[in-house]
């Protein structure tokens, strides 16, 4: 009962923060599938699960091939066994620290229950200026980014009004539309969808012409991935001063870690008893929500910047609202 009233408020804060978009028919936090149905101490898609390590609990998520590949170096285990076998074995041998350390180095999603800290702005401004003027009347949104908190927030401009140009890689194709098709429909159904190799010159080209075109860029990958296609900060705000680039990632955009919604939502502590997971891969649609509030708070403020926009800082924020 406990949770469910969690639940309820963080529907309701969730609601709250998306009504100037105009979306209110949203299932803002459930993707295709029912929470009710699922394992404890798995989440909801089985994908990720809550696992005791010496001296702590931790989050794995083992939702891509490469991750599932990289478990016996990682964990230092027999390569021929079981990804999910060797991860209840041998976690409980080894400390939290050195889990993340060496999951950082190889890529992989792991999380510390609880932590990320609650306090301060859940989502944070870099690069910030103001007095921008913005010319014409329709805004332009570049979505290139994957999976759901940053199609959800360029989703709810698109639903505000905005123009959404979402780019797919030909190379690194969203799984979204094979994996959550009903999701896929309302957060990306509206926005005209523009198909680009970017392993390509011409590729990178033209996303360069896009964005700096744009009122409002929407990416998902680390800093680290978005240099390898030219987007860097200062030579992306050079090219175009008054852009708003909402940067999604897992533990935010000075970090090198990667994280999806369920792990995020384990390191901010937004979790129930047990400890378990609590809904489903909650930090990605409270992050797409708080990320897309903001871009619209800068532009109504004739602003523009970074927004580093942090899984699991905004599931630290939430846990902390409905604790």
């Amino acid at each position: 009962m406990r949770d469910a009233g969690r639940l309820q408020r963080i529907a309701a804060l969730a609601a709250e923060w998306a009504a100037p978009f105009g979306a209110q028919d949203w299932p803002l936090l459930q993707r295709d599938i029912s929470v009710g149905e699922r394992r404890p101490g798995w989440s909801v898609n089985g994908n990720s699960r809550m696992v005791k390590a010496a001296d702590g609990w931790m989050a794995v998520t083992l939702a891509r091939e490469e991750d599932r590949a990289g478990v016996a170096a990682w964990l230092e285990g027999d390569a021929g066994e079981a990804p999910w076998a060797a991860v209840e074995r041998l976690m409980p041998r080894r400390d939290c620290a050195m889990l993340i350390e060496r999951a950082t180095w190889m890529g992989l999603p792991v999380a510390r229950l609880g932590e990320v800290a609650a306090g301060g702005e859940a989502v944070a401004v870099l690069h910030r200026r103001g007095g921008v003027a913005r010319e014409g009347s329709s805004l332009r949104v570049v979505d290139m980014s994957a999976l759901w908190a940053g199609p959800l927030c360029a989703g709810l401009l698109g639903e505000w009004g905005a123009e959404v140009v979402r780019v797919e890689s030909l190379s690194r194709p969203d799984p979204t539309p094979q994996t959550s098709p009903l999701l896929d429909a309302r957060i990306n159904g509206g926005k005209r969808r523009l198909a680009l190799d970017l392993t390509r010159e011409d590729g990178r080209a033209a996303l360069a012409e896009l964005v700096a075109g744009a009122d409002v860029l929407v990416t998902s990958a680390r800093a680290r991935g978005l240099a390898g296609l030219g987007l860097r900060p200062d030579e992306v705000f050079a090219a175009n001063p008054a852009l708003i680039w909402v940067a999604v990632t897992g533990h935010g955009w000075a970090s090198d870690r990667v994280g999806f919604g369920d792990d995020a939502a384990v390191a901010g502590g937004l979790v129930s008893d047990g400890p378990d997971f609590l809904g489903d891969a909650l930090a990605d649609p409270l992050t797409g929500v708080l990320a897309a509030r903001t871009a619209l708070a800068m532009l109504e403020a004739g602003e523009a910047g970074l927004v580093d926009a942090a899984l699991a800082r905004c599931a630290a924020h939430v846990a902390e609202l409905v604790a």
